[in-house]
């Protein structure tokens, strides 16, 4: 059996989650989810807290910590949310949000217009940071990562859009 899914599944006071059959549904105040279990898996509830647990006969291990992840995810999303931030390192290099729509300044001949998608907000209290926030975990880091591809951090002087925690290694340049 997972480690991971041994644990009970740690469900706050302010949060919504019912099991019907094979749909999850978790709701709170950040939002909700539908989670659909794998055929292998169920959730069992036992004094007072809930389970992953496999079916009877049934064979698959890795379905158990996954399971247990996403749910778990689905819970802190909805109950607190998930943040990443970015850091523009550059000289000239801007953020600006217009309305929903987050411009971007970062060295080329004109700026990069960017629409989140529904269920993401961004914020950008410095021109030189942009913080990315939602309640689902996976969208938060794809939305992220898209506006970081637009300039990847360099290796020789580190311009770019990077993480916040990011660490970037400088080549050293060529010497005569």
């Amino acid at each position: 059996m997972s480690r991971v899914a041994r644990k009970p599944l740690q469900i706050p006071k302010e949060v919504e989650f019912s099991v019907d059959g094979n749909v999850v549904r978790i709701k709170g105040k950040k939002g909700h989810f539908e989670h659909h279990l794998a055929p292998v898996v169920e959730i069992s509830q036992e004094d007072g807290h809930y389970y992953v647990r496999l079916k009877k006969g049934r064979n698959s291990d890795p379905m158990l910590g996954t399971t247990h992840a996403l749910i778990k995810n689905y819970i802190k999303g909805v109950s607190e949310g998930f943040e990443v931030k970015l850091t523009l390192v550059g000289i000239g290099y801007r953020a600006t949000l217009q309305g929903n729509k987050l411009s971007l300044s970062l060295g080329y001949s004109h700026p990069i217009e960017f629409v989140p998608p529904a269920g993401i907000t961004i914020e950008t209290p410095s021109n030189t940071e942009i913080f990315v926030k939602g309640a689902d975990k996976q969208q938060v880091g794809q939305v992220a990562a898209k506006i970081r591809e637009y300039r990847l951090p360099e290796c020789y002087k580190g311009k770019g859009v990077r993480y916040a925690d990011e660490v970037v290694i400088i080549k050293e340049t060529k010497k005569k």
